[in-house]
């Protein structure tokens, strides 16, 4: 029951960071296109409950830790272990190193801006801002999967088939 808890709560929260990060990734075309002072703006007021000390950083830094302790639950299970250290790989390197590396260099440079007040090099700073985003996504969404993955290949092949002629059945109906 322990295992089955933290894959619950890892793979909610790889979820729910990994929704964070798509919101960015859906987003960049659109922000690419707008003015200083309306990316500025954007910057400042959308994004606050992403960062600290709101939910989104708790889940940030809570995604990673619960993956940690979900591969010491399942430390003898292989390939679920190593696959787990997938995940947790893929989510360190989204944060911290992309973030620490990239993004958050240009929060700082954002946050002391306003529409009025535009870094000179704001549209180096942007890319840097959204492409790490897209980055980040990418690592989220390869962590989420390794973890899914994860808990099918210990999945038994026939309760799989099972299961899908009952759904079937009951589609069919």
């Amino acid at each position: 029951m322990l295992v089955k808890s933290w894959r619950f709560i890892t793979i909610i929260l790889s979820a729910l960071v990994t929704g964070m990060a798509f919101c960015h990734a859906l987003e960049l075309p659109a922000k690419m296109q707008y003015s200083a002072s309306q990316y500025i703006a954007i910057q400042n007021s959308l994004y606050v409950v992403f960062g600290p000390p709101n939910i989104g950083a708790l889940i940030e830094l809570a995604a990673p830790l619960s993956a940690i302790a979900l591969a010491i639950c399942v430390r003898k299970r292989r390939p679920a272990f190593q696959l787990t250290l997938v995940a947790i790989g893929f989510m360190l390197l989204a944060f911290p190193v992309i973030f620490f590396a990239f993004t958050e260099p240009a929060n700082v440079v954002f946050r002391s801006a306003t529409p009025e007040s535009i870094p000179t090099n704001w549209e180096q700073l942007r890319s840097q801002w959204e492409y790490s985003h897209l980055a980040r996504f990418f690592c989220h969404l390869a962590a989420f999967s390794a973890l899914v993955v994860s808990v099918l290949v210990e999945t038994p092949a026939r309760y799989l088939r099972d299961r899908a002629e009952q759904l079937y059945a009951v589609l069919k109906d």
